[in-house]
């Protein structure tokens, strides 16, 4: 069931994220938006097809700046601070369907299901970057590389997490509050920030939409044939050619068309975004579950077993999202 929730939720995304893509490019380059949608989808597929992993790395390493783009958005958007400051230390909690959609969709986004695998995976892959191209090579792990793992994955996480933040401050503090609630498209948003933000923040907005769909597509469709192909017990590599792992290959082929598809269904892209948050999320409790139970097992961990710290975090967490999920179907039936 974990799979299934990640093949949909990241198929959904992928295809939200080139429909809001391709509706940001549409504001610099007025091309028909099916057409933007087929060709940036061409574009990501064959770079993760015919370009090598250090080249597919060092895209993402550039276009992770293209976030930024959202900080610098909310700061000309010009927020009150003073509701700023007590919306973050003071934030309203609201135990409607609407609130707790939203809440379960960032869970979703944040701790979403095909982050642990892609984690993992592209561990191994800087592994194989490395030269070490056998399983027995790879066996094991020094406590520098922990740490190293560990600062990675704190510093992405706070970036991310950052970001997020941002996002919400910029149209909050501008759409919010001019009432413009029914945002179908990114393209909608950074148009609508035009008048009340300034022509600067709305481009950059843009920006931040066309970079984030860049990194995040390529993610969510590798992230999740990663996971149907170990789930099958197939090849798979961003090391690897097409043709030593051509199963590996078609399924990020497949689960691109059906993206890009989706997009002549005139579905919301804005919608479809917190819904397949909403689809992670609730694919989140279980898998940080057996996440525990693994990581507490010595004869998987060995030495390397969770502190007592580590699994009251991991544990609170887990009923957190757990009640949080719980609730929203709760609400629907209230």
């Amino acid at each position: 069931s974990v799979l299934v929730g990640v093949l949909i939720g990241n198929t959904i995304e992928a295809a939200a994220d080139l429909g809001a893509m391709s509706a940001a490019i549409v504001l610099f380059v007025p091309l028909p938006a099916p057409l933007v949608v087929i060709a940036v989808a061409v574009v990501i597929f064959a770079l993760q097809v015919f370009g090598s992993y250090k080249l597919i790395r060092n895209v993402f390493r550039w276009l992770a700046l293209a976030l930024l783009a959202y900080v610098v958005s909310a700061v000309l958007a010009k927020p009150d601070a003073a509701s700023v400051l007590r919306g973050t230390l003071l934030p309203k909690i609201e135990f409607s369907r609407e609130y707790l959609s939203i809440l379960v969709a960032i869970i979703g986004t944040t701790l979403s299901a095909y982050l642990y695998t892609w984690q993992s995976n592209q561990e191994v892959e800087e592994e194989i970057a490395k030269g070490r191209t056998s399983l027995e090579e790879r066996k094991g792990a020094t406590e520098s590389e922990l740490r190293r793992s560990r600062r990675d994955i704190l510093i992405g996480m706070t970036f991310s997490n950052l970001i997020m933040y941002f996002i919400i401050l910029s149209t909050g503090s501008t759409l919010y509050k001019a009432g413009q609630t029914q945002i179908e498209t990114a393209a909608q948003a950074a148009e609508a920030l035009r008048p009340l933000a300034g022509d600067a923040a709305s481009i950059l907005f843009a920006v931040g939409v066309i970079g984030v769909g860049f990194l995040a597509v390529p993610i969510m469709t590798a992230g999740a044939a990663f996971d149907f192909a170990q789930a099958m017990g197939w090849k798979n590599s961003l090391h690897a050619k097409p043709r030593q792992a051509p199963k590996f290959y078609i399924v990020i082929g497949i689960i691109t068309l059906v993206a890009v598809g989706l997009n002549f269904f005139g579905f919301n892209p804005m919608k479809a975004l917190v819904w397949s948050g909403v689809v992670q999320g609730f694919s989140t409790p279980p898998l940080l579950l057996l996440i525990l139970i693994m990581t507490n097992n010595r004869k998987i961990m060995g030495d390397k077993v969770n502190s007592i710290s580590t699994n009251i975090l991991g544990g609170v967490t887990t009923l957190a999202i757990f009640a949080a999920s719980a609730g929203l179907v709760a609400s629907w039936f209230l």
